[in-house]
């Protein structure tokens, strides 16, 4: 009977420091629209209201997507996150994918540099990256 209470105790314990101890992880931001040259966020996107589109003649002046909560849609690609899983600064997705013509899963691996700058990593193909730059949301 002892034994049972000194396990008890010990569970409670645990429980008590978890609850006081607790702090939620701080997960990196990728809301917001993201250009391969932040010199042209103004000829990618275009807001229209308070959402991001992106602009006709987008891609003759770099790539970019962007990001609201769960979603991440490109010039030619919606997508929805699945699950994410963030390893230091590596931020792992499984998405799923629409584009005109098919549905897929996508795994995306992100790699956070900076607070407005992250790579989008290929693994499997090292040293293949491409660099994005957060825009600024208001112009």
């Amino acid at each position: 009977m002892a034994r049972q209470r000194r396990v008890l105790a010990a569970g409670a314990c645990s429980i008590a420091a978890m609850v006081l101890f607790y702090r939620p992880a701080c997960a990196f931001d990728l809301n917001g629209m993201w250009a391969s040259d932040t010199g042209h966020c103004d000829k990618i996107f275009a807001l229209k209201g308070k959402q991001a589109a992106f602009r006709e003649d987008s891609d003759m002046f770099g790539s970019g997507f962007i990001v609201d909560a769960d979603q991440i849609r490109g010039r030619t690609a919606n997508c929805k996150i699945i699950k994410s899983r963030t390893e230091g600064s590596t931020i792992h997705m499984m998405s799923s994918c629409a584009t005109d013509i098919m549905l897929s899963n996508v795994e995306l691996t992100l790699k956070v540099i900076a607070e407005n700058q992250i790579d989008r990593v290929f693994p499997g193909f090292e040293g293949s990256t491409f660099t994005y730059f957060r825009c600024p949301s208001s112009r």
